[in-house]
């Protein structure tokens, strides 16, 4: 039978599941494309490697400073049910922040090298106030709209306290989505990751946190889940 297109290198029965670079929710790619990971890409690698009859385990290799919340927290909860299956390690070649992280938090175990790091627990997002650049160019902007709050974040005019809030409240929301996930995942109290206060742990304090499971380099880590499958 035809083999099916895989984006991943499968070495002695462990797939190798590249997550790399700036992660976005659609990238139309298999592998990290252009400096950037698509979730789209990700999902299908690890269905395919949940099904591979030769694929005796699991290795998400991240190296990743994050990226777009939306589609992160579904795949999270995708890999994170997938658990039972066949062994899914986190093996951190050499960071996992912010998406990258929660990515990360979903594997049964997160192996992290000395100068490597985790967390990042949070959200951002910005605006740019250019209101007063352009009344200074001698530039007006007049937005007409349907809708009172259709030109909230805009950059052409000031951030309005009501904006502000409003969107506050969204980041609250995902942050919080964010915290809940990682405490469930990692199994640890929610106030533990919220604590954190979305500062980046190196190697052994983000193991100390329970953030991480293990400081060791990614090929003694990989040596490590060989020898388990293999026994």
């Amino acid at each position: 039978g035809r083999t099916p297109r895989t984006g991943y290198d499968t070495v002695g029965g462990v797939a190798i599941i590249e997550i790399q670079g700036t992660l976005v929710q659609k990238l139309g790619s298999l592998r990290p494309y252009s400096g950037m990971s698509g979730y789209d890409g990700i999902r299908q690698n690890l269905f395919t490697a949940l099904s591979d009859p030769e694929v005796k385990a699991i290795v998400l290799d991240i190296d990743s400073p994050g990226g777009e919340v939306a589609g992160c927290f579904d795949l999270v909860d995708t890999i994170y049910n997938a658990r039972g299956k066949k062994p899914i390690w986190a093996v951190l070649n050499e960071s996992a922040y912010s998406a990258a992280y929660a990515i990360a938090s979903a594997a049964d175990r997160i192996i992290v090298p000395r100068t490597g790091g985790v967390g990042s627990i949070g959200v951002i997002c910005a605006h740019v106030d250019l209101s007063q650049a352009l009344t200074s160019a001698g530039v007006k902007v007049t937005f007409i709209t349907y809708g009172d709050r259709k030109a909230d974040g805009h950059a052409e005019i000031a951030l309005s306290d009501e904006a502000l809030a409003r969107f506050q409240e969204d980041i609250n929301t995902m942050g919080e989505l964010f915290v809940e996930t990682v405490a469930r995942n990692r199994n640890i109290s929610a106030a533990t990751v919220r604590d954190t206060q979305a500062v980046t742990f190196m190697g052994g304090k983000g193991v100390a946190l329970g953030l991480a499971d293990e400081v060791a380099a990614p090929d003694a880590a990989f040596r490590d889940l060989i020898k388990q499958i293999s026994v």
